[in-house]
């Protein structure tokens, strides 16, 4: 075996020490750190959970004078394991890779951390432990993080069949574009019935499948109105003020607590949307108000031609 097949295989600690420079970075590590999560590209792996491990290394900038055996001084474990917690809490992943890529831009945000070796591994998924490994380093200067005040606080709307159908849906538009916050619309399935199934697991994502097509109708109803299915597509679309469609198959089946509200009752499953997402308001035309919600609502009536 080669020095290079052998560095390949090697633990990310010997592998670190075989690729450092000229600075003198000290280390800590985390090895074999396992945990049980819903993960994975393949509908087999949907609804269940797998154990994967995690193998992380990072290099930080040694201290500056003495430690005093001063825990706040240090880069803790905790909070590598802490950044492993969060990312997997954000949303359920398909890839290894992506875990990977943001446990590594979350611990290459501590002030220490200089560059970072994440290995992950699936345990479960045959004879074999199938796993990628990522190397990120960053600058002196550490990440910046978003401040709070810069985060999006977008305007909901909830849009009935009637209201997607109105004569006023141009001046609604219009209104809520005045106010000059992100913009979100969200729809329920059209009054034609979807294909009922045995499976609940099938008929959930039928469900989902029929508010989409409901969301690419509105689309046709206006151009402002872009659907959008992921975080990354809302997120850069809220700042760059694109009025959204909320498609939302993705976003409710990758969820790491996924929503109570069923896909058939559209309403509250945009009200649970729109409290993840932090809106002022959510903002229901034409339709019925859940019994409860954890965002403000605001009920309009459909034939009303200023909200």
């Amino acid at each position: 075996m080669t020095s290079e097949t052998g560095q390949a295989f090697a633990h990310p600690s010997d592998r670190a020490a075989a690729t450092s420079g000229a600075d003198m970075l000290d280390r800590i590590s985390v090895r074999n750190h396992t945990v049980e999560v819903e993960i994975g590209a393949f509908q087999a792996e949907r609804g269940v959970t797998q154990r994967i491990s995690f193998n992380i290394v990072v290099e930080v900038q040694p201290l500056s004078g003495p430690i005093d055996d001063d825990v706040d001084r240090i880069l803790s474990y905790d909070r590598v394991t802490e950044a492993i917690a969060t990312e997997l809490a954000v949303e359920r992943l398909a890839l290894l890779e992506t875990l990977a890529e943001r446990v590594a831009d979350r611990i290459l945000q501590e002030p220490q951390a200089m560059r970072v070796f994440v290995r992950i591994e699936k345990l479960d998924r045959g004879p074999a432990a199938l796993g990628v490994e990522v190397v990120r380093a960053r600058d002196a200067t550490p990440t910046a993080t978003v401040p709070a005040e810069d985060i999006p606080h977008p305007e909901l709307v909830f849009l009935s069949n009637a209201a997607i159908a109105s004569p006023h849906l141009k001046g609604w538009l219009d209104q809520l574009h005045s106010q000059g916050r992100p913009l979100v619309l969200c729809v329920g399935a059209s009054d034609v019935a979807a294909p009922q199934v045995g499976h609940k697991m099938a008929q959930r994502r039928i469900d989902l499948l029929a508010i989409e097509q409901n969301a690419w109708v509105l689309a046709a109803r206006d151009a402002r109105c872009v659907v959008v299915g992921t975080r990354t597509e809302l997120d850069w679309a809220m700042k760059n003020g694109q009025t959204c469609v909320w498609a939302p198959s993705k976003i409710v089946l990758d969820s790491v607590e996924a929503p109570s509200a069923q896909p058939r009752d559209a309403v509250a499953l945009a009200a649970w949307f729109a409290a993840t997402y932090h809106a002022r308001e959510m903002l229901v035309i034409g339709a019925e108000l859940p019994p409860q919600a954890s965002v403000p609502l605001r009920a309009v009536a459909v034939d009303v031609e200023t909200l």
